[in-house]
């Protein structure tokens, strides 16, 4: 039998092999009794268009480059699965990379994605990534690029965060209000925007309701957990330990779980704790952890749409220099009441 092309099917349908091939891409040029003959005859013969051919054609990869710092978070996974929903249904993939929050790391990745020809990138900076001079090389190739999350507030594109300062404000208050005095806050880095936003909300929130601070309160950890775990017992050993916790990012908020485990710390009865997560098991922890959860989804989809309708509509400008904010949502537990 001969090789099924869409040459082939337009000989079959008496068609030119640019009328079927817009058809098969549902093209609004072509007649709807056109596309479904096309259609029809595709599916009996169990035709599979070649999309690595039309890129080819396209002058297109049609694949988007995506970086984050780490695998390990809930966030960015749903993150992913949100840019995934839309991006597929484009004919585009997904390429992932992970950072493992090391701008070198960062550097290469960068490199390669740009090398290799990919038509767009979305990315979450690394914790060390400070200056960004590396992001330089986006600007020099023209080739769109959308951050979120971590974000370079210097790189003119479009920007997707939450609000990382209201959220770490309420999260404090809402421990004021259930009595804690001491309330530590637990961070990766302090040089990442959100870890500075929601820490800057923490600090406003003592400040706002007159309760006494000091810089041991601000616990910096590290990616290690056992470490993590070991740095925690200390803080919770202390005879003026801390009756409350928040959380920066969902795995610190795991090592406090194992830290006072070990230290036979009742929660919430002797200590109460917020974290930032968009962990599916809150609930199913002992206790179930109250959490403030972002909007991975929305943000996943937030950023395919706009990358989708730079890259498959012609005549499209640069994406906008703004930041879009979308709120995450704060759900109390048992482990802060």
């Amino acid at each position: 039998m001969a090789e099924i092309t869409i040459k082939y099917l337009a000989e079959k349908l008496n068609l030119a092999p640019s009328t079927v091939s817009r058809a098969l891409n549902d093209s609004h040029e072509i007649s709807s009794g056109t596309k479904e003959k096309v259609m029809a005859l595709a599916k009996e013969l169990n035709f599979q268009p070649n999309p690595y051919a039309r890129s080819l054609r396209e002058q297109k990869s049609k694949t988007i480059g995506v970086i984050i710092p780490e695998r390990i978070n809930n966030f960015f996974s749903q993150v992913i699965d949100g840019m995934e929903a839309v991006t597929k249904a484009h004919g585009y993939h997904l390429l992932v990379y992970n950072s493992n929050e090391d701008i070198e790391q960062e550097k290469t990745i960068l490199s390669l994605l740009v090398g290799g020809r990919v038509d767009a990138i979305v990315m979450s900076i690394s914790g060390q990534n400070q200056k960004g001079e590396h992001l330089k090389v986006l600007k020099n190739r023209a080739i769109p690029i959308v951050f979120f999350d971590r974000i370079p507030y210097d790189f003119p594109t479009t920007k997707l965060i939450t609000n990382d300062y209201q959220a770490g404000y309420e999260g404090t208050v809402h421990l004021i209000n259930k009595g804690c005095k001491k309330i530590i806050f637990l961070v990766l880095s302090k040089e990442v925007s959100i870890g500075k936003e929601r820490m800057r909300g923490y600090l406003d929130a003592l400040k706002s309701h007159n309760l006494p601070f000091d810089e041991s309160w601000i616990v910096a950890c590290g990616h290690s957990e056992i470490e993590n775990i070991a740095h925690l017992e200390k803080v919770f050993y202390k005879i003026d330990r801390p009756d409350g916790v928040l959380a920066s990012v969902e795995k610190l908020a795991l090592a406090t779980y194992r830290a006072l485990a070990k230290t036979n710390i009742k929660m919430p009865e002797q200590v109460r704790m917020v974290s930032f997560s968009n962990m599916k098991i809150a609930d199913l922890l002992c206790p179930p952890l109250s959490t403030i959860s972002q909007p991975a989804i929305e943000i996943g989809v937030e950023c395919a749409n706009l990358l989708m309708k730079r890259l498959t509509k012609k005549g499209q400008p640069d994406l906008e220099d703004k930041i879009v904010t979308i709120p995450s949502v704060f759900t109390e537990r048992e482990s802060s009441r």
